[in-house]
């Protein structure tokens, strides 16, 4: 059983900075990507970064330049690195892996970034 466990979340002021980790443990097979979403409340979950086995990465456009993803395969684990937060980057932050055609998702963690 695949089970992803996100930490570093947390409340921060704007300007501040903050990392997420996210680790994936049982048997995975193989990893094509691993990313972030976030879901702000009364809005749809949404796209953060996402970086692929092959290294390619993809940020939202309202975080580029700002947060950084990153991964470390041996752990199986995939960080995101938040620089000059805003009140809009408010959020629950969750992890996604892809393997194969199965998504798994982290609980989410909560991120506040308060003005």
């Amino acid at each position: 059983q695949v089970q992803l466990v996100e930490s570093g979340g947390g409340l921060v002021q704007a300007g501040g900075s903050l990392r997420l980790s996210c680790a994936a443990s049982g048997t995975i097979f193989s990893i094509n990507a691993m990313g972030w979403y976030r879901q702000a409340p009364g809005k749809q979950r949404e796209l953060v970064a996402v970086i692929t086995s092959g290294g390619g990465i993809n940020y939202a456009d309202s975080v580029k330049g700002r947060f950084t993803v990153s991964r470390d395969n041996a752990k199986k684990t995939v960080y995101l690195q938040m620089n000059s937060l805003n009140t809009e980057d408010t959020a629950v932050y969750y992890c996604n892996v892809v393997s194969g055609p199965v998504n798994y998702w982290g609980q989410g963690t909560q991120v506040t970034v308060s003005s």
